[in-house]
């Protein structure tokens, strides 16, 4: 469907991109002819074979990074700026929350979940535009959410995080277009990834039912979709939140209470 040379030249970096969506997401951007992708994770160990997997299709840099951490985060950008000189595209795949009812969820776990997805997306994005996309003038944002469209029931935390993610992406839209900055979204639905083992089997039975296209969707679906965004082809686009869940947003529970 793209030329191959969609992406050339162009320095990307994507966080949690050592499995699932952040995975599609990277190999698809080498796949397009991105001159260096980064891939950053917590995981070391775990993030190092996905490295070796990527730079297969081209040349793929990790760095261990926990988003949370202003520090790190500051560190992952000097890496970027030795190695690379600039940054065109940042992609904030990186969360992470667990099921739970409202009123079971304790401070420290409300807090792990608002620092991973809301926190760690807003230190990843200044720090970049801060210190590449604003003086370039230049720069994409796509932020990796998740199907909050009527709240977010069963996961409050993360529902609350990703509605955090949701209006700064609208925010900074507006703010930065003065700069050249586009900023956009993706809220993907139940995702047959990875990301699926972190959670009890029996949290996802017959979930595909409740899905109008009786199916989960694919990281691949979700990183075709990242691509246009990250793409020439998205030019007048920013402030948007697109949704990739097979209609679940509009019909259907997503879990059993």
């Amino acid at each position: 469907m793209y030329s191959n040379t969609l992406l050339t030249d162009k320095i990307i970096l994507v966080t949690g991109g050592r499995s699932g969506i952040g995975y599609s997401i990277a190999e698809n951007a080498l796949k397009y002819g991105a001159k260096t992708v980064y891939i950053a994770s917590r995981n070391e160990e775990k993030m190092q074979p996905a490295a070796a997997e990527l730079k297969k299709l081209g040349d793929c840099r990790s760095f261990v990074c926990d988003i949370r951490d202003i520090d790190q985060v500051t560190a992952m950008a000097d890496f970027i700026a030795e190695q690379s000189g600039r940054l065109d595209i940042l992609v904030n795949n990186a969360g992470g929350q667990f099921p739970t009812a409202a009123e079971d969820v304790s401070i420290k776990g409300w807090n792990a979940v608002i620092n991973n997805n809301l926190n760690g997306t807003w230190y990843m994005t200044q720090t970049m535009a801060n210190r590449f996309f604003i003086p370039q003038q230049s720069g994409i944002v796509v932020n990796i959410i998740a199907n909050i469209f009527r709240g977010f029931p069963g996961m409050v935390h993360t529902g609350a995080a990703r509605a955090g993610v949701d209006n700064l992406t609208k925010t900074l839209a507006v703010e930065w277009a003065k700069f050249n900055i586009r900023v956009n979204a993706v809220a993907p639905g139940i995702i047959a990834s990875s990301g699926l083992e972190n959670y009890p089997p029996e949290l996802f039975k017959g979930i595909a039912d409740r899905i109008p296209m009786k199916r989960l969707g694919s990281p691949q679906e979700v990183a075709d979709l990242s691509l246009f965004l990250m793409s020439p082809l998205a030019t007048f686009i920013t402030g948007e939140t697109v949704y990739v869940d097979g209609g679940q947003r509009l019909w259907g529970d997503v879990f059993e209470l």
